[in-house]
């Protein structure tokens, strides 16, 4: 492996595999925040510290009793700002683990479905991926790699509180469970105002595409749990799933009314936005992003054929302002990655129609 396969390859192996559901959860995520009890936390730490912490976690993924043999450490210091860009349009860093650790450090397999972030906010930070709606697998694949771990690593863990955390909100399992959604039918109807409330109310929160603090691009919502104190891994992964499960049924209805009352709009719509991605000279990061979900929601409901669906995955990071620098070989003027992203998609969908033509 090598740190070119992480960055120029836009979509991760996992991205390419159906999952359950998948024509409206496009993935689901369970991120574990473990620290070492011996070493300050990340707000505290020295540098000093921060370099054992990465040399003593790569130690352990690297002993004999840990089956994953195909990890690669990428320390953040020896990359380049656009190749840690990058790394967080995939999802496989967090936007805090590019900005602000020097001492950061990530461990990912080559399939990109684990990836182990050392010294973001906490001192570790187990992550899986998997397509679809798989909580469940999710959360069994991070809590063999957690535990493995733990053999070897004397974790910061209270009886009564649990293990401890940087933030007090992660306190408790330290986990946080999330899905990606693509909601067009729920923000066509305009319902979204009515489900954000509602699953506020049951504990979880609704996020943009890259989380706490981003913009819901392309009608890709990220909802998560809230509560890590007081409940198991288990429970807060089958509240989530409950929840999920009727925002699929009610996602579904709503694509279902559509086609009962404005078929020929919904039609000419999706259309109009694959028009407009196949010939557009010049096209924006928000315009891309939503005629990409107009286009996913065309095959999703069977008007546009010969088209992948993995097209809105793929799509969606190739567009992204880091990876069309990456691709472009530096840095680029916003106009220039405007013109660059259609260039890129016009591209793609000719291969495309070469392909399944």
């Amino acid at each position: 492996m090598s740190l070119e396969k992480f960055v120029n390859q836009a979509v991760s192996s996992w991205m390419n595999q159906e999952g359950p559901n998948s024509d409206i959860v496009l993935s689901s995520r369970v991120r574990l925040a473990r620290n070492f009890k011996q070493f300050n936390f990340p707000t505290l730490f020295s540098n000093e510290e921060a370099r054992e912490i990465i040399s003593k976690v790569e130690t352990v993924l690297q002993s004999k009793s840990f089956p994953e043999n195909n990890m690669e450490l990428l320390r953040m210091e020896d990359l380049q700002t656009l190749q840690k860009k990058v790394l967080v349009e995939k999802h496989l860093i967090s936007p805090n683990l590019a900005d602000e650790s020097s001492h950061g450090a990530v461990i990912l397999t080559s399939e990109e479905d684990v990836s182990i972030m050392i010294n973001e906010e906490d001192h570790i930070r187990i992550q899986c991926l998997f397509p679809g709606l798989q909580l469940k697998e999710a959360l069994e694949k991070a809590s063999k790699i957690d535990d493995l771990m733990e053999e070897h690593i004397d974790y910061a863990f209270s009886e009564k509180l649990g293990y401890l955390t940087s933030c007090p909100t992660n306190v408790g399992t330290g986990m946080r469970a999330s899905v990606m959604v693509h909601l067009p039918g729920l923000v066509l109807t305009q319902q979204m105002n009515r489900v954000i409330p509602a699953i506020s109310q049951l504990g979880l929160v609704v996020r943009g595409i890259y989380g706490e603090g981003s913009e819901a691009l392309g009608n890709i919502f990220q909802i998560s749990n809230q509560i890590t104190l007081g409940k198991t891994e288990i429970d807060i992964v089958e509240d989530l799933m409950s929840v999920v499960q009727q925002i699929i049924a009610q996602e579904r209805s709503a694509r279902e009314a559509l086609i009962k009352t404005s078929n020929i709009q919904l039609e000419d719509k999706v259309f109009r936005s694959f028009g407009v991605l196949a010939n557009s000279r010049i096209i924006e990061s928000k315009e891309a992003a939503q005629c990409l979900s107009d286009l996913r929601l065309g095959i999703d409901m069977g008007y546009i054929k010969n088209v992948s669906k993995n097209i809105l995955n793929e799509l969606m990071i190739l567009t992204q302002p880091g990876f069309l620098q990456q691709y472009a070989g530096g840095p680029l003027r916003p106009h220039e990655r405007d013109i660059r992203r259609a260039t890129l998609i016009r591209e793609r969908l000719k291969l495309e129609e070469v392909n399944n033509g």
